[in-house]
């Protein structure tokens, strides 16, 4: 297991590229930082809507292990299906290093949260874009540029149909 932690500790030091690309922002938040905050958001936001709040942390906690080796990618950087069979390959490799009832177990989650056929995983979809939209604020009043940050902000409005989550979206501000 060792070998597991050490592989998924990584995702500290990847940095979430959309910021460094789109924005321009020379150290942005980590990957694990992110997943951090999607993990809290996940268990407010199922414990609210009466989801299993256990299956949709392990879900969080797992969406983005993948880039512990990967890295982060941009959709400009590579297309959904391809980024589908890296990742899928990466979390092989990753999950592998666990005892096979558990590796065997977190696989099932992690397909299930990219078929997204749960009330769970399509919950933790859009909350990973929600996320996303408060860090842009966030960005923002620290002075970077409100137009190119309001286009995370309108992609992920996009993506949401949780009214809980579409009322935090509601109240993002860019006035």
């Amino acid at each position: 297991m060792l070998d597991f932690f050490y592989i998924v500790s990584e995702l500290k030091k990847v940095p979430r590229e959309g910021w460094k690309k789109k924005v321009g922002i020379e150290h942005p938040e980590s990957v694990a930082d992110h997943s951090y905050v999607t993990a809290i958001m996940s268990m407010v936001f199922s414990d609210t809507v009466g989801l299993n709040t256990e299956k949709i942390l392990k879900m969080a906690l797992l969406h983005d292990i993948a880039e512990s080796i990967t890295g982060d990618f941009t959709p400009e950087d590579i297309s959904k299906e391809n980024k589908k069979i890296v990742e899928n390959e990466a979390m092989g490799e990753i999950l592998a290093k666990l005892p096979s009832k558990l590796g065997d177990e977190y696989k099932k989650i992690w397909i299930e949260y990219v078929q997204e056929n749960s009330k769970e995983a399509s919950l933790m979809h859009e909350i990973d874009r929600l996320e996303m939209a408060i860090q842009a604020v966030k960005y923002s009043s620290e002075g970077f540029s409100k137009e190119i940050l309001k286009t995370f902000v309108e992609s992920a409005r996009k993506e949401m149909k949780t009214k809980e989550l579409l009322n935090i979206l509601d109240a993002i501000s860019y006035k």
